[in-house]
C-alpha cells in the first residue's frame, strides 16, 4: 500500500539525517540514496529536497526517466489539498 503525503510532511525530508523527497507530479520520491547515482550530480538534487520538484524534473527529463527510476524511488503520493 502506498503512503500518503503532505507537502508539509515532503517538506521535513530535506537532509540526509532526515531523507531527502521530492514531489514529481504526485509522486513523492526518496532521492536519499540516489544522490551519487544522478548524471546532474548531488547538488541539484539537494537543492530541491523537500520540495515540488516537478517543474524542473520535466524541463529536464523525459517520462522515460520516470519510468526508469521512478518504481525504485517512489515512497507514496501526494495528498490532495483543496483548492480554495
Amino acid at each position: 500500500m502506498s503512503k500518503t503525503f503532505t507537502a508539509k510532511d515532503v517538506a521535513e525530508h530535506k537532509d540526509e539525517k532526515s531523507g531527502m523527497y521530492i514531489i514529481v507530479d504526485n509522486g513523492v520520491y526518496d532521492i536519499t540514496n540516489f544522490l551519487d547515482e544522478h548524471p546532474g550530480g548531488a547538488k541539484i538534487l539537494k537543492r530541491m529536497a523537500g520540495k515540488n520538484a516537478t517543474k524542473q524534473f520535466w524541463k529536464y527529463h523525459g517520462k522515460n526517466v520516470l519510468d526508469k527510476y521512478g518504481g525504485k524511488l517512489k515512497v507514496g503520493e501526494l495528498q490532495e489539498t483543496a483548492k480554495l
